[in-house]
């Protein structure tokens, strides 16, 4: 259970931290974000409750949130490198690199020397194309610890993106000579031998890699590509099959082998390999010229010329599209077309310094990239920024749903259900909703109430021993209001009303909410002013009417469904929700399930408003903020959306953190 600071009043905040850290160590984030939650409450101009928090933030993939968490621990101190630091990484993510590259530079004016604040601001520089400053980043590591495998490895991809493949040559060298046993050092350097056309180095070295274990698949696409040069096909083909069992949505893989088996006629299963590339990359124009090649010599004249069409409309001045496609039409007897395709091509030689620019084929088998070194972003900031966290990445089983990265765990895009007021309610103590109000203390001070009653949106199943003393309690009051006089004195009538609305609550107990809807009227009748009686009335008529249409529904009952509207329709619902809302201003949670009800009848706009009016009063009404994003997304509104599903999250309905990620 968390530690309530208000409680305690002057509760040490440091221990407090303390333990959100510990949460945070262990990867329960969303727990370590309530425990900073509480700081943050207590102590709003303290820096480093904002800081973890965006940490936690980072974990769950929510960077807007984080965005603002170190937005406001940098407003409090200005001096935190470690606050730069976050926010640049969070920047990084976000795509923003030239705002990365500035709080990375902020960040080193108070830690010159950080090797991972410089690795990071080079890693930034070169998204930017400034290799030459992420050079000198490099470079001034690489001085300091001159025998950093790493630090070469970067040095090498920098001047790969440059196509200075000799120094990139020299680098991976010396990586391999500083650290043997890395199959990403080899795989580098295999690749740029490859690169220079040095075969026998680039085999040598890319074996060496698959050897210690290599799992990247672009290793055996390349050594593929040697064997396929050297007319080793049987081994070409090996290298390809296990590059597709490594990697089956790398559309190179796919394409490469495809080659191979069309140069030994294989054609059938080569077209296979062209269509499953296509499915990964359909923009590629090197497989659709392909594609549209064994077409051709499989005969399948009108499938070539769709490749050879898509050809011509990406690169009108690609003559060997025209002279194929004719030969197609040729094939197929029209002619006409055939010449067409010839003269346009006839036409467009005539052009010759366009059609030199215009060579968007590649014939031969394509090299893969080199394989960067193994970077999980989101445990390297950990272990920079979360004070060492474990190294194994690898899935975890958690034993709550909340621990862990739950941005991962798969969550339905639906609504929050509306707040009742019932006897039981599920457990939940990370949200932060306030789910305390006046009204419900006063009714709950009444003797006719065998327990108290709570707020909530997250209702339990009764138990048929739970249902069997709700129908005693629905007995004992009908016999105590059977004995009521028929004229109730005006003193008197405040504690009936009070009577009406506890039997009311016990039918909609056992979901006769037809009889719970005429007791609140009757308490409504005696007691005009009764706000509960109003928003329950309202509840129970949405939940008989959602049961009612269902029933309908199956039933297929068109005047039924006329009658309910008329009965338990939506219009009610709201009146309902209005009154109780005059009569008690501050009772958000009748804005809340208006808002609701807004949304299903997809009046997006009013929906908004209600919700913001509920966020207004409680400005940690979590369900809120998780419908009101849901609704902005839902109208297009993504990132005022995200914003709110990041509130949400932030106040402990962790599922919000899935659907940032699925929204972004």
């Amino acid at each position: 259970m968390l530690i309530s600071i208000s409680a305690t009043g002057q509760l040490n905040t440091d221990r407090i931290t303390a333990i959100g850290r510990n949460a945070l160590y262990f990867e329960d984030y969303v727990l370590s974000i309530q425990y900073f939650n509480q700081v943050i409450k207590v102590k709003p101009y303290l820096a480093e409750p904002y800081l973890y928090r965006a940490i936690a933030k980072i974990q769950l993939s929510d960077y807007r949130g984080a965005e603002l968490d170190c937005d406001n621990a940098i407003a409090n101190n200005p001096f935190m490198p470690g606050a730069y630091y976050t926010r640049g990484f969070v920047y990084r993510q976000l795509g923003n690199y030239q705002k990365a590259v500035d709080d990375y530079t902020s960040a080193l004016q108070f830690a010159p020397e950080n090797k991972t604040y410089m690795l990071m601001r080079a890693d930034a520089l070169v998204q930017l194309e400034q290799y030459g400053q992420a050079l000198s980043d490099i470079e001034f590591l690489i001085k300091r610890e001159p025998h950093t495998a790493s630090l070469y490895f970067e040095k090498g991809i920098i001047s790969l993106s440059t196509k200075d493949t000799l120094v990139a040559l020299d680098c991976f060298t010396k990586t391999t000579e500083l650290d043997s046993q890395n199959p990403a050092n080899w795989s580098a350097l295999g690749h740029v031998n490859l690169l220079l056309e040095r075969d026998n180095d680039a085999l040598l070295a890319l074996t060496k890699a698959i050897n210690l274990g290599s799992k990247w698949a672009g290793d055996y696409i390349n050594r593929g590509i040697i064997f396929y040069r050297n007319h080793n096909y049987r081994g070409a083909i090996s290298d390809y099959d296990k590059a597709v069992e490594k990697d089956p949505q790398n559309s190179q893989c796919y394409y490469n082998r495809g080659l191979l088996r069309q140069e030994v006629g294989d054609l059938n299963r080569a077209l296979e390999d062209f269509n499953k590339a296509l499915d990964i990359d359909p923009e590629n124009t090197d497989i659709h010229y392909q594609r549209g090649v064994v077409n051709l010599q499989l005969r399948q004249w009108k499938d070539a010329i769709d490749d050879f069409d898509r050809l011509i409309q990406k690169h009108p001045y690609f003559l060997p599209s025209y002279y194929l496609a004719a030969q197609a039409y040729s094939a197929l007897g029209d002619e006409k077309q055939a010449y067409s395709y010839q003269q346009r091509a006839n036409l467009l030689e005539k052009d010759k310094d366009k059609i030199k620019k215009d060579k968007p084929v590649n014939t031969e088998a394509q090299i893969a990239d080199a394989q960067p070194q193994k970077k999980d972003n989101r445990k390297q900031f950990s272990q920079r920024a979360a004070q060492n966290q474990s190294d194994n990445i690898e899935d975890k089983h958690y034993d709550t749903e909340s621990r862990g990265a739950v941005q991962n765990k798969y969550a339905d895009v639906i609504n929050e259900p509306a707040m009742q007021l019932t006897y039981y309610a599920q457990p939940n103590t990370l949200r932060r909703t306030n789910y305390y109000h006046l009204l419900v203390e006063q009714i709950n001070a009444s003797p006719t109430l065998p327990s108290p009653l709570k707020l909530t949106t997250q209702e339990v199943p009764l138990t048929a021993q739970l249902i069997s003393r709700h129908f005693e309690a629905i007995d004992r009051l009908s016999y105590q209001i059977d004995g009521l006089p028929i004229r109730i004195a005006d003193s008197d009538k405040q504690q009936v009303a009070v009577l009406f609305l506890s039997r009311a609550v016990e039918f909609a107990m056992v979901q006769d909410y037809s009889s719970a809807i005429d007791d609140c009227t009757r308490a409504i009748t005696l007691s005009p002013d009764m706000t509960l009686a109003f928003f329950c009335r309202a509840n129970w008529r949405q939940k008989l009417a959602e049961y009612q249409r269902l029933n309908a529904d199956n039933q297929d009952k068109a005047d039924d469904k006329t009658t309910l509207e008329q009965k338990y329709g939506s219009s009610l619902i709201l009146r309902d929700y209005d009154y109780a809302l005059k009569l008690t201003p501050d009772f958000a949670f009748a804005y809340y399930n208006k808002a609701n009800i807004l949304c299903s009848q997809k009046d997006f706009a009013a929906a908004i408003e209600s919700y913001t009016s509920a966020i207004n009063i409680d400005g940690d009404f979590a369900e809120a903020y998780f419908n009101r994003g849901l609704t902005y997304v839902f109208i297009g509104e993504t990132e005022k959306g995200i914003l709110d599903l990041s509130k949400a999250g932030e106040l402990g309905i962790y599922q919000a953190y899935n659907l940032i990620t699925r929204f972004k």
